[in-house]
């Protein structure tokens, strides 16, 4: 089998344990008696592990066969999630064990993206980038299918242990059916540099290009994970406000939802092909961070409602995430790019970090979530930086047209 369907499929396995907090936050938050705060900064800590661990995954990947630091994340991840059903108790273990399944799909996204482009070449690589991005939402969906599957018929533990089967998978997969390549210089260590890259990520910033990238992807970041993390429960609430419900359970709905924003990221690259990839970056942002107050307010409204709402809003938020990612790395210098990578991936996975966190603080200093404007306040709050972007386009006097 070809290597990019191979990578596709062994990035979507790593991700099986990825949304499993968010499907049982409602029921973990009550039961161990968590602010919406305390909730949100424990769907934070993936993040967090996520953007300490990337970095230094990235960069090995400028030194050593990319297939072994994926099966080392691979490992990483399935203790994370497997800890998390068998030991968690409450908040300072939860908020342990996903920082580990964070850092775990830190060594197995970028690493994986990388394999990839080594090997997607050419016009194709874009594409090749917009179907391996896009296929987070499938391992997301997955996850949350996989929990809403499992937790009514054999408990919230077990739907961790089910998660964790999935990262040993994508190691397999990484291991059997990729074939290593030859480096041509392998980059050795340097001390200090090599754990702190900072003179590294300063040459990054330098470009204007890749600076630009690397914000947008934390602003995209921080609206994508703090409405996914918060998902589930935004459907509860909605569903409590309902004369009848409705008539799924939420983590289902969120499971749909997040595959039917799959194409968009997709279509949304194959369209900045033809305007432009600012463009179409600032469009999406202006019109995600606008949906997102809507849709908060709409809880009340009929399901039906709600739901289409939903799913335009979730379109929105991934309509430019293969887009940043693809120009990234078609500006990105070849001797910078598993720096870059590594960079735009930690600054927006930091920004996905504060993403669940934020939307939590927010509810809570509206008055718990209890009405419907809370909940706008807390979109508004993770889509503020989209809403900017294209106020900060226009300060940076950056052209919505350029193609870069």
């Amino acid at each position: 089998m070809p290597p990019v369907p191979v990578l596709i499929a062994a990035h979507i396995c790593s991700m099986l344990g990825f949304a499993t907090y968010a499907a049982q936050l409602p029921e973990l938050r009550d039961a161990w008696a968590l602010t919406n705060a305390q909730a949100g900064v424990i769907g934070g800590m993936f993040f967090a592990g996520y953007v300490l661990s990337v970095s230094h995954w990235t960069a090995a990947t400028d030194r050593a066969d990319g297939r072994k630091v994926h099966v080392a994340g691979a490992l990483v991840a399935a203790v994370g999630s497997a800890g998390f059903g068998l030991l968690a108790r409450g908040f300072a273990s939860a908020a342990f064990f996903q920082a580990l399944l964070g850092a775990g799909i830190g060594g197995t996204y970028m690493p994986g993206l990388r394999l990839l482009s080594e090997r997607a070449g050419g016009p194709k690589q874009s594409r090749a980038i917009a179907f391996y991005t896009s296929s987070f939402g499938i391992g997301t969906a997955l996850s949350l299918a996989l929990a809403g599957f499992i937790a009514p018929r054999a408990g919230w533990q077990a739907t961790f242990l089910a998660g964790g089967a999935g990262p040993l998978v994508s190691a397999a997969l990484v291991l059997m059916a990729v074939r290593p390549m030859e480096r041509a210089s392998p980059v050795p260590a340097a001390g200090v540099v090599a754990l702190v890259p900072f003179t590294a990520w300063a040459r990054v910033l330098r470009h204007r290009d890749l600076a630009g990238y690397v914000l947008g992807y934390t602003a995209h970041c921080l609206e994508l994970f703090g409405s996914r993390s918060w998902m589930v429960a935004f459907l509860t609430y909605s569903a409590a406000l309902q004369p009848r419900g409705i008539p799924w359970q939420p983590a289902t709905v969120a499971a749909v939802v997040n595959l039917l924003s799959v194409p968009s990221s997709i279509v949304g690259n194959e369209i900045a092909q033809r305007v432009g990839r600012r463009r179409l970056i600032l469009l999406a942002m202006a019109a995600s961070g606008t949906c997102g107050i809507l849709l908060g307010f709409s809880a009340p409204w009929h399901w039906t409602m709600v739901l289409a709402l939903l799913v335009i809003y979730s379109l929105l938020v991934m309509a430019d995430s293969a887009t940043l990612t693809a120009g990234l790395v078609a500006v990105a210098p070849e001797e910078l790019r598993g720096t870059a990578m590594g960079l735009y991936s930690l600054a927006g996975f930091g920004g996905g970090m504060l993403g669940p966190i934020v939307f939590g603080a927010t509810l809570d200093a509206a008055g718990n979530g209890a009405k419907p404007g809370a909940w706008a306040l807390g979109y508004a709050a993770i889509g503020a930086g989209c809403l900017a972007a294209p106020f900060l386009a226009r300060w940076f006097r950056v052209d919505p047209r350029s193609s870069g």
